[in-house]
């Protein structure tokens, strides 16, 4: 069965060749033709709200494995360039708007299951959880697969990783009274007249509040490049656990899965198998850069399928295409932005962060109790993750699916 599905993939590409013999000229006179300013500023839109929206939480993540500046910027760098041409190459080559993203809840789990972890074992495991995207893609296991883990327990299971950041948001009323309560007013406002803005809109309230007060230090900013910076992988038991098996399936779960659905919504129907194996071996080749895992987006995807990117369907790849290019100019400028969000004072951050992922914990949570079949073992999923439980080096991640699994199997009535 691998070695046909490998064969159908080959020879689907070679079709899609035939079909397509303008080559890279004719390509470009296309996209030019098809090009509109709606398309250029529905890009930019989506690029500025993905990345302001999560870009504090991958600087967490890199932060929570001890990263360097350096390697810091590397990995903005890896996530910049994976993105923006994966955006680029899977737009033009199926002709449909498709856009991809580092796996925010990734990052996060990240940040809560890396502890004893080594930047090189993580490395490790961002490149086995690559290799297992590419796996279920050439073999066209990814539906298959993801219909035997239920949803209620992969949804649980991101819930509860990233419930602390939820916290995050209104801890920072401790410290920080007025800079934090000013940002979650903005967010209320917008998320009714302006959702789509609104956390760029508490991004920017916040970053004005913090200036007036003297809390953004912006002295040692300096416009530069970003280098690539080589971690050697290595591997371990514990690193396949906490790291690679739960950011491998929170990544299919909850970026993926969605990001399908959105493409189908929207009326698109390009080939998903080769585009989930091109996301995983881009993974593969930039994880050594810190590229921890790139996915098909969802809601910034949903920016570039509509009506505001362009009236004609057929034409919307180009605002995917377009963003693609916004994020490889990211990617170059790593260096600047990592230190741009270094000077910002941490309670700002954490609101950011926080009220960035309040729709994904809620929605997470629905799923996870739409089920009665399935509910009573989601919530412990959810409850054993949310705990931050680590046994034998291994994260809560893993043991809340470890004990909903378990729940499971114990409550299913025959």
């Amino acid at each position: 069965m691998f070695w046909l599905n490998l064969r159908q993939s080959v020879f689907a590409a070679a079709r899609q060749n035939r079909q397509n013999k303008a080559g890279p000229w004719g390509v470009g006179m296309q996209v030019l033709k098809d090009f509109s300013f709606s398309a250029l500023v529905a890009g930019f839109v989506t690029v500025l709200v993905g990345f302001t929206s999560s870009a504090v939480i991958v600087f967490q993540a890199a932060q929570a494995l001890h990263a360097t500046p350096a390697q810091t910027a590397s990995w903005m760098w890896a996530l910049g360039l994976a993105m923006g041409l994966t955006c680029i190459g899977l737009s033009l080559r199926y002709r449909v708007p498709v856009v991809t993203a580092w796996s925010t809840p990734g990052a996060a789990m990240l940040v809560t299951s890396v502890a004893g972890i080594s930047m090189p074992e993580a490395i490790g495991a961002f490149m086995l959880s690559g290799a297992l995207i590419v796996l279920v893609g050439i073999t066209g296991w990814f539906e298959r697969a993801m219909q035997r883990i239920p949803l209620a327990l992969a949804s649980a299971m991101l819930a509860g990783v990233l419930l602390r950041f939820g916290f995050g948001a209104f801890t920072a009323l401790q410290s920080q009274l007025w800079l934090a309560i000013s940002m979650i007013a903005t967010y209320l406002i917008l998320r009714r007249w302006q959702p789509r803005y609104a956390i760029v809109g508490v991004l920017l309230v916040g970053t004005i509040l913090a200036a007036s007060q003297g809390q953004l230090h912006l002295g040692s900013i300096a416009f530069e490049l970003a280098m690539p910076v080589w971690t050697t992988p290595t591997f371990s038991w514990q690193s396949v656990a906490s790291v690679a098996l739960p950011l491998f399936m929170v990544t299919m779960a909850s970026q993926n899965v969605p990001g399908v659905t959105v493409l189908h919504a929207n009326g698109y129907r390009p080939p998903i198998s080769p585009m989930i194996s091109w996301t995983g071996l881009t993974t593969m080749v930039l994880a050594p850069f810190g590229a921890f895992a790139i996915n098909l987006a969802a809601i910034t995807a949903a920016i570039c399928m509509g009506k505001d990117a362009h009236e004609d369907a057929a034409k919307r790849y180009v605002a995917a295409v377009a963003a693609g290019v916004f994020y490889v100019l990211i990617g170059v400028f790593g260096a600047t932005v990592a230190a741009l969000f270094a000077a910002f004072p941490k309670e700002l951050v954490m609101v950011v962060a926080g009220l960035a992922l309040l729709n994904i914990i809620g929605n997470g949570l629905a799923l996870a109790v739409r089920e009665e079949a399935h509910r009573e073992a989601a919530i412990i999923t959810f409850v054993v993750t949310a705990s931050g439980v680590t046994l034998f080096g291994i994260g809560s991640a893993f043991w809340g699916l470890v004990a909903g699994g378990v729940a499971t199997l114990v409550l299913r009535k025959s």
